[in-house]
Protein backbone atom coordinates (compact mmCIF):
# COMPACT_ATOMS: atom_id res chain seq x y z
CA UNK A 1 0.00 0.00 0.00
CA UNK A 2 1.28 3.45 -0.96
CA UNK A 3 0.79 7.36 0.22
CA UNK A 4 -1.00 7.38 -2.61
CA UNK A 5 -4.05 5.78 -1.01
CA UNK A 6 -6.74 7.99 -0.86
CA UNK A 7 -10.30 7.96 0.83
CA UNK A 8 -13.26 9.08 -0.51
CA UNK A 9 -12.38 12.61 -0.14
CA UNK A 10 -9.07 12.49 -2.20
CA UNK A 11 -7.03 12.82 0.42
CA UNK A 12 -4.04 10.25 0.92
CA UNK A 13 -3.23 8.61 3.92
CA UNK A 14 -0.75 9.94 6.82
CA UNK A 15 1.56 7.18 6.74
CA UNK A 16 2.49 4.76 3.86
CA UNK A 17 2.37 1.52 5.65
CA UNK A 18 6.40 0.76 4.54
CA UNK A 19 7.49 0.46 7.93
CA UNK A 20 6.36 -1.20 11.20
CA UNK A 21 5.93 1.85 12.86
CA UNK A 22 3.63 3.20 10.08
CA UNK A 23 1.21 0.71 11.52
CA UNK A 24 1.62 1.82 15.35
CA UNK A 25 1.07 5.25 13.97
CA UNK A 26 -2.31 4.26 12.19
CA UNK A 27 -3.42 2.22 14.65
CA UNK A 28 -2.74 4.54 17.70
CA UNK A 29 -4.48 7.52 15.84
CA UNK A 30 -7.71 5.42 15.82
CA UNK A 31 -7.25 3.91 19.44
CA UNK A 32 -6.68 7.77 20.71
CA UNK A 33 -9.56 9.26 18.58
CA UNK A 34 -11.65 6.36 19.75
CA UNK A 35 -10.80 6.36 23.57
CA UNK A 36 -11.55 10.24 23.36
CA UNK A 37 -14.60 10.61 22.34
CA UNK A 38 -15.62 7.82 24.16
CA UNK A 39 -14.64 9.59 27.58
CA UNK A 40 -15.27 13.26 27.08
CA UNK A 41 -18.51 12.26 25.20
CA UNK A 42 -19.58 10.25 28.33
CA UNK A 43 -18.66 13.43 30.68
CA UNK A 44 -20.51 15.79 28.52
CA UNK A 45 -23.80 13.24 28.46
CA UNK A 46 -23.57 13.12 32.14
CA UNK A 47 -23.67 16.66 33.07
CA UNK A 48 -26.17 17.54 30.25
CA UNK A 49 -28.54 14.98 31.90
CA UNK A 50 -27.40 15.78 35.63
CA UNK A 51 -29.13 19.13 36.54
CA UNK A 52 -27.63 18.44 39.95
CA UNK A 53 -23.85 18.84 38.25
CA UNK A 54 -25.29 21.58 35.56
CA UNK A 55 -26.84 24.38 38.67
CA UNK A 56 -23.18 24.35 39.59
CA UNK A 57 -20.26 26.55 38.20
CA UNK A 58 -17.05 23.89 37.93
CA UNK A 59 -19.76 21.80 36.46
CA UNK A 60 -20.00 24.63 33.43
CA UNK A 61 -16.44 24.94 32.89
CA UNK A 62 -15.94 20.95 32.39
CA UNK A 63 -18.41 20.90 30.64
CA UNK A 64 -17.60 22.95 28.07
CA UNK A 65 -13.95 21.46 27.57
CA UNK A 66 -15.00 18.33 27.46
CA UNK A 67 -17.21 19.12 25.08
CA UNK A 68 -14.24 20.72 22.80
CA UNK A 69 -12.08 17.40 24.17
CA UNK A 70 -14.76 15.56 22.37
CA UNK A 71 -14.87 17.64 18.85
CA UNK A 72 -10.76 17.28 19.62
CA UNK A 73 -11.02 13.09 19.20
CA UNK A 74 -13.40 13.47 16.62
CA UNK A 75 -10.87 16.06 14.76
CA UNK A 76 -8.32 13.33 15.48
CA UNK A 77 -10.33 11.35 12.84
CA UNK A 78 -8.76 13.16 9.83
CA UNK A 79 -5.79 14.63 11.03
CA UNK A 80 -4.70 11.64 12.64
CA UNK A 81 -5.56 9.51 10.02
CA UNK A 82 -4.65 11.60 6.32
CA UNK A 83 -1.66 13.78 4.94
CA UNK A 84 -2.99 17.28 6.39
CA UNK A 85 -0.60 19.72 7.79
CA UNK A 86 -3.38 22.40 9.73
CA UNK A 87 -0.82 23.43 12.61
CA UNK A 88 2.15 25.35 10.77
CA UNK A 89 2.98 26.71 6.87
CA UNK A 90 2.67 25.81 3.88
CA UNK A 91 -0.61 24.15 5.18
CA UNK A 92 -1.69 21.10 3.13
CA UNK A 93 -5.15 19.39 2.87
CA UNK A 94 -5.80 21.47 5.97
CA UNK A 95 -8.88 22.40 7.65
CA UNK A 96 -8.39 26.67 7.95
CA UNK A 97 -7.22 25.97 11.63
CA UNK A 98 -10.84 25.63 12.47
CA UNK A 99 -10.16 22.19 14.08
CA UNK A 100 -6.72 23.42 15.38
CA UNK A 101 -9.03 25.84 17.35
CA UNK A 102 -10.34 23.92 19.41
CA UNK A 103 -7.28 23.59 21.63
CA UNK A 104 -7.66 27.43 21.83
CA UNK A 105 -10.60 27.25 23.55
CA UNK A 106 -9.51 24.54 25.89
CA UNK A 107 -6.61 26.69 27.13
CA UNK A 108 -8.81 29.65 27.60
CA UNK A 109 -11.72 27.67 29.52
CA UNK A 110 -9.12 26.29 31.44
CA UNK A 111 -7.60 29.71 32.93
CA UNK A 112 -11.00 30.98 33.91
CA UNK A 113 -12.26 27.89 35.17
CA UNK A 114 -8.45 28.65 37.58
CA UNK A 115 -9.89 32.06 38.25
CA UNK A 116 -13.23 30.67 39.28
CA UNK A 117 -11.89 28.16 41.62
CA UNK A 118 -9.74 31.29 43.21
CA UNK A 119 -12.59 33.56 43.57
CA UNK A 120 -14.91 30.98 45.06
CA UNK A 121 -12.56 29.58 47.58
CA UNK A 122 -11.05 33.03 49.13
CA UNK A 123 -13.62 35.46 48.11
CA UNK A 124 -17.01 33.68 48.62
CA UNK A 125 -19.75 36.26 49.31
CA UNK A 126 -17.85 38.21 46.20
CA UNK A 127 -18.52 34.96 44.20
CA UNK A 128 -22.11 34.22 45.04
CA UNK A 129 -23.44 37.82 44.67
CA UNK A 130 -21.41 38.76 41.03
CA UNK A 131 -20.25 35.30 39.89
CA UNK A 132 -23.45 34.16 39.13
CA UNK A 133 -24.34 31.28 36.39
CA UNK A 134 -25.19 33.34 33.72
CA UNK A 135 -21.63 34.97 33.87
CA UNK A 136 -19.88 31.87 34.03
CA UNK A 137 -22.22 30.33 30.92
CA UNK A 138 -20.93 34.12 29.45
CA UNK A 139 -16.92 33.42 30.11
CA UNK A 140 -17.11 29.97 28.47
CA UNK A 141 -19.16 31.65 25.27
CA UNK A 142 -16.53 34.04 25.17
CA UNK A 143 -13.89 31.53 24.78
CA UNK A 144 -15.36 30.21 21.49
CA UNK A 145 -15.80 33.63 20.01
CA UNK A 146 -12.28 34.95 20.75
CA UNK A 147 -10.94 31.55 19.69
CA UNK A 148 -12.84 31.30 16.85
CA UNK A 149 -12.90 34.89 15.85
CA UNK A 150 -8.69 34.47 15.93
CA UNK A 151 -9.41 31.42 13.20
CA UNK A 152 -11.55 33.49 11.36
CA UNK A 153 -9.29 36.47 11.04
CA UNK A 154 -6.23 34.75 10.47
CA UNK A 155 -8.22 33.04 7.10
CA UNK A 156 -9.05 36.58 5.67
CA UNK A 157 -6.12 38.38 6.38
CA UNK A 158 -3.59 38.63 3.34
CA UNK A 159 -0.75 36.27 4.26
CA UNK A 160 1.60 38.90 5.32
CA UNK A 161 -1.13 40.39 8.25
CA UNK A 162 -1.90 36.98 8.49
CA UNK A 163 1.89 36.23 9.68
CA UNK A 164 1.91 39.22 12.32
CA UNK A 165 -1.11 37.94 13.65
CA UNK A 166 0.14 34.77 14.18
CA UNK A 167 3.68 36.14 15.67
CA UNK A 168 0.89 38.26 17.71
CA UNK A 169 -0.99 34.69 18.78
CA UNK A 170 2.16 33.07 19.79
CA UNK A 171 3.21 35.90 22.67
CA UNK A 172 -0.49 35.59 23.39
CA UNK A 173 -0.58 31.91 24.33
CA UNK A 174 3.00 32.63 26.11
CA UNK A 175 0.99 35.19 28.21
CA UNK A 176 -1.88 32.90 29.20
CA UNK A 177 0.70 30.41 29.95
CA UNK A 178 2.55 32.32 32.36
CA UNK A 179 -0.93 33.29 34.37
CA UNK A 180 -2.01 29.76 34.07
CA UNK A 181 1.87 28.85 36.15
CA UNK A 182 1.02 31.64 38.81
CA UNK A 183 -2.49 30.64 39.38
CA UNK A 184 -1.50 27.15 39.59
CA UNK A 185 0.67 28.12 42.65
CA UNK A 186 -1.73 30.27 44.31
CA UNK A 187 -4.50 27.68 43.91
CA UNK A 188 -1.69 25.15 45.15
CA UNK A 189 -1.15 27.93 48.46
CA UNK A 190 -5.07 28.47 49.02
CA UNK A 191 -5.60 24.19 49.29
CA UNK A 192 -2.69 23.47 51.06
CA UNK A 193 -3.11 26.07 53.62
CA UNK A 194 -6.60 28.22 53.60
CA UNK A 195 -9.22 25.33 52.97
CA UNK A 196 -7.13 22.74 55.21
CA UNK A 197 -7.91 25.35 58.07
CA UNK A 198 -11.39 25.61 57.11
CA UNK A 199 -14.11 23.19 60.00
CA UNK A 200 -15.12 19.81 58.86
CA UNK A 201 -18.27 20.95 56.27
CA UNK A 202 -19.11 19.58 53.12
CA UNK A 203 -18.49 22.66 51.31
CA UNK A 204 -14.66 22.41 52.75
CA UNK A 205 -14.93 18.90 51.32
CA UNK A 206 -16.56 20.32 47.86
CA UNK A 207 -13.46 23.32 47.46
CA UNK A 208 -10.71 20.66 48.22
CA UNK A 209 -11.91 18.38 45.75
CA UNK A 210 -12.76 21.75 42.85
CA UNK A 211 -9.02 22.62 43.81
CA UNK A 212 -7.28 19.29 42.91
CA UNK A 213 -8.78 18.53 39.86
CA UNK A 214 -7.99 21.78 38.61
CA UNK A 215 -4.64 21.63 39.42
CA UNK A 216 -4.27 18.24 37.95
CA UNK A 217 -5.94 19.51 34.97
CA UNK A 218 -3.89 21.96 34.65
CA UNK A 219 -0.36 20.51 35.85
CA UNK A 220 -1.13 18.12 32.63
CA UNK A 221 -1.86 20.88 30.07
CA UNK A 222 1.19 22.37 30.75
CA UNK A 223 3.44 19.31 31.03
CA UNK A 224 1.84 18.14 27.26
CA UNK A 225 1.78 21.38 25.79
CA UNK A 226 5.25 23.16 26.36
CA UNK A 227 7.26 20.77 24.07
CA UNK A 228 4.69 22.44 21.66
CA UNK A 229 5.18 25.53 22.52
CA UNK A 230 9.03 25.47 22.42
CA UNK A 231 9.27 23.68 19.55
CA UNK A 232 7.08 26.55 17.46
CA UNK A 233 8.86 29.45 19.09
CA UNK A 234 12.18 27.24 17.87
CA UNK A 235 10.62 26.93 14.67
CA UNK A 236 9.69 30.49 14.36
CA UNK A 237 12.87 31.42 14.93
CA UNK A 238 14.82 29.27 11.97
CA UNK A 239 15.18 26.00 14.16
CA UNK A 240 13.03 23.47 15.67
CA UNK A 241 12.09 20.08 14.37
CA UNK A 242 10.03 19.83 10.95
CA UNK A 243 7.55 16.82 10.74
CA UNK A 244 6.00 15.20 7.82
CA UNK A 245 2.44 15.75 8.67
CA UNK A 246 -0.32 16.21 11.78
CA UNK A 247 -0.14 12.33 12.40
CA UNK A 248 3.94 11.92 12.86
CA UNK A 249 4.14 15.31 14.82
CA UNK A 250 4.82 14.38 18.30
CA UNK A 251 4.79 17.18 19.83
CA UNK A 252 0.98 18.07 18.26
CA UNK A 253 0.08 14.51 19.80
CA UNK A 254 1.06 15.11 22.80
CA UNK A 255 -0.75 18.73 23.12
CA UNK A 256 -4.00 16.54 21.80
CA UNK A 257 -3.30 14.10 24.65
CA UNK A 258 -4.67 16.50 27.27
CA UNK A 259 -7.94 15.64 25.80
CA UNK A 260 -7.88 12.37 26.84
CA UNK A 261 -6.16 13.33 30.51
CA UNK A 262 -8.58 16.17 31.45
CA UNK A 263 -12.06 13.97 31.07
CA UNK A 264 -10.30 11.19 32.71
CA UNK A 265 -9.13 13.84 35.75
CA UNK A 266 -12.80 14.94 35.92
CA UNK A 267 -14.21 11.17 36.50
CA UNK A 268 -11.23 10.29 38.96
CA UNK A 269 -11.47 13.81 41.07
CA UNK A 270 -15.56 13.77 40.78
CA UNK A 271 -17.50 11.41 42.89
CA UNK A 272 -20.80 13.15 41.75
CA UNK A 273 -19.72 12.69 38.10
CA UNK A 274 -18.70 8.86 38.27
CA UNK A 275 -22.14 8.52 39.50
CA UNK A 276 -24.25 10.53 37.34
CA UNK A 277 -21.98 8.84 34.28
CA UNK A 278 -22.93 5.61 35.98
CA UNK A 279 -26.70 6.16 36.31
CA UNK A 280 -27.03 8.40 32.81
CA UNK A 281 -24.89 6.27 30.48
CA UNK A 282 -23.16 3.00 31.50
CA UNK A 283 -26.41 1.72 33.34
CA UNK A 284 -28.21 2.15 29.82
CA UNK A 285 -25.58 0.13 28.15
CA UNK A 286 -24.76 -2.55 31.25
CA UNK A 287 -27.75 -2.73 33.38
CA UNK A 288 -25.14 -4.96 36.00
CA UNK A 289 -23.32 -0.89 36.78
CA UNK A 290 -27.49 0.00 37.40
CA UNK A 291 -28.14 -2.62 39.94
CA UNK A 292 -24.22 -1.86 41.80
CA UNK A 293 -25.21 1.76 42.00
CA UNK A 294 -27.56 1.45 44.58
CA UNK A 295 -25.63 4.79 46.35
CA UNK A 296 -28.84 7.74 46.78
CA UNK A 297 -27.16 10.51 44.47
CA UNK A 298 -25.74 13.61 46.28
CA UNK A 299 -23.88 16.99 45.61
CA UNK A 300 -20.20 16.83 46.10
Amino acid sequence: MSNTTVSLTGVPLSVDFHHPEDYFIFIFQIVFASTTVLIAGTVVISILATRALLIQNRFIFMLNTSLCDTLVGMSVYYLGLFDVVDWGYPPRNGTFYILNGLLGVNMLTFMFAQFDRYFAVCFPFFYARFLTRHVIIGFNIYCWIYSYGFVLARNILPLASATQLYVFSIVVFQMIVFIKVIMTVKLYVVARFQVERDPPSAEKESNKESLRIIIFVVISFLVLWCPSIVNIILRYFGGGVTFRNEATNIFVNMARFNSLCTPSVYIWGSPALRQAMIRTVWARVCPRCNRRCCIPFHLD
